[in-house]
């Protein structure tokens, strides 16, 4: 899904006739994904983003980028709430605060999700800790659990941490382990419910990092065939928190090539081309006298002729490594290469992480939980708090990605037919696309106790007015299908890790 898109309100309604909606209240209709469903899987996660020294947390992208867009737009759609509006609320605020806010408190619930895209590289989105029963649940936008690029179930490797600057985990990484979102988000990818509650472990931070003593045998075992080699890391995956390196294919330099078999060209010395062929060494000038670019002796084995400089061709005869045999012919200089095709096997190169982890505690005893509000009436004000960062259409960079912002706004009906989103409401706002997305829509913010709730989570953004200013933010309009998501995945507890 796009970071950018048109608003309009004129195709409202088409989709909603051609599908019918689902209601989200019966357990088997919330679909629920596994990210990470044992313990030794959530650790190895944990271990991927805190191995070499965080350069996959470092290097993390914002997730998608930022797409030129028309510049009229028409910002009406349908949103209507579907029951009476009401408040679940936060760790620390049962009743809704009113109070008008002067200086901003940031709060300590919002952070970062980062997970494998599925261009299998790192990637990050904004999102915010949310009250449980369990203090363990994370809310975003759907698009940064589900990986509606690939079509793959979830993104790899999800974890949330809050408070995430340059590196630095203040509270620890939290490892998702469930996620939760509505039926037709699941079924039809239906931008009107595109947000996903993730149920996540107890934190944790490193005590150590160090690489285990079976480096060497990770480097020095060769194995004949590809999958022995995938057997060999699925092994170590299994016995280790992590491991850092590629599946390579290296020649076997004591073996030709058969038929049918992976093989790789390599250049070689006389002695153990004669070795490798069974050629006699005394037949070497009787071999390459002659001017052809490239000659083959069978399938397996041939030598490359090159036509040198008097300076290069020196003496003549072998060159010091036997590799290069140099003689002349009608007046030419000239060098023969000889090579043969090895038989390919295969190595770990790589190395051994073992991370000693420690458990900090679940994520709303360490940074709360904010609230859930639903069904509230438009023109309603709401804070808006996210890691904006990506240029504007006109290419203005106001956002770097690596410090929380806030904006704040009230909300209006919107529309998205191009992500099948026909009862939105949108926001005022400058946040860029690029990394925003996920951001949290509090309402009722109490700056002093730094919680409110929850009314919504940013999937888009839009330059409205067409001056290449991105302005406008938009969410799903959290009703009381959003509550039945929320109150199924709030049951379930997580656990620790280690």
């Amino acid at each position: 899904m796009k970071r950018t898109l048109a608003l309009g309100g004129i195709a409202a309604g088409l989709l909603a006739s051609a599908v019918v909606a689902a209601p989200a209240h019966a357990a088997d209709e919330i679909p629920a994904v596994n990210l990470a469903n044992t313990n030794f899987a959530a650790k190895q996660v944990a271990a991927f983003w805190y191995g070499q020294n965080k350069a996959n947390l470092i290097n993390a992208t914002p997730y998608n980028v930022e797409t030129t867009i028309p510049t009229k737009h028409v910002s009406t759609g349908g949103a209507s709430a579907d029951s009476k509006a009401g408040v679940v609320g936060s760790s620390g605020d049962q009743k809704a605060s009113t109070a008008t806010l002067k200086n901003v408190n940031l709060p300590k619930t919002t952070g970062k999700v980062f997970f494998i895209g599925g261009d299998n590289k790192p990637h990050w989105c904004s999102a915010t800790a949310v009250q449980s029963q369990w203090k363990n649940l994370v809310a975003t936008a759907g698009h940064c659990v589900y990986d509606t690029a690939t079509n793959k179930a979830t993104l790899d490797k999800w974890v949330f941490i809050p408070g995430y600057y340059q590196g630095k985990t203040p509270w620890g990484i939290y490892v998702g382990k469930t996620a939760y979102t509505h039926y037709d988000y699941d079924v039809y990818e239906d931008g009107d419910r595109d947000y996903a509650f993730v149920t996540v472990y107890n934190g944790v931070l490193p005590t150590s990092v160090s690489t285990d003593k079976v480096k060497n045998w990770v480097d020095n075992r060769t194995f004949e065939t590809k999958a022995e080699a995938e057997k060999a890391r699925h092994d170590l995956e299994l016995k280790t928190t992590g491991w850092a390196g590629d599946i390579v294919a290296v020649p076997d330099r004591w073996h030709l090539a058969q038929k049918g078999e992976e093989s790789v060209k390599g250049y070689v010395s006389w002695d153990d081309f004669c070795r490798l062929t069974g050629w006699a060494k005394e037949n070497t000038e009787a071999l390459v006298r002659g001017e052809s670019t490239d000659v083959k002796l069978g399938r397996r084995a041939g030598f490359t002729i090159t036509r040198v400089s008097k300076q290069e061709y020196g003496d003549g005869g072998f060159s010091s490594d036997g590799k290069s045999f140099y003689y002349t012919k009608d007046n030419g200089y000239y060098k023969a290469q000889f090579w043969v095709l090895f038989d390919v096997d295969y190595k770990l190169r790589g190395h051994i992480v073992d991370i000693a982890l420690k458990d900090v505690g679940s994520l709303g005893a360490n940074v709360g939980g904010q609230g859930l509000a639903y069904n509230q009436k438009i023109g309603t004000g709401i804070f808006v708090f996210g890691y904006p960062s990506g240029s504007h259409p006109d290419g203005n960079y106001a956002f770097t990605g690596k410090t929380l912002k806030w904006s704040y706004g009230k909300t209006f009906k919107a529309a998205a037919p191009s992500m099948k989103a026909e009862e939105l409401v949108g926001i005022k706002s400058s946040f860029t696309g690029e990394g925003s997305i996920g951001s949290s829509w509090l309402y009722r913010y109490s700056s002093t106790k730094r919680l409110g709730y929850l009314n919504g989570v940013t999937i888009a953004v839009s330059d409205t007015d067409g001056n290449d200013r991105i302005d406008t933010s938009v969410s799903p309009y959290f009703d009381g299908e959003t509550l039945a998501v929320y109150q199924y995945a709030a049951k379930f507890a997580s656990g620790k890790i280690v």
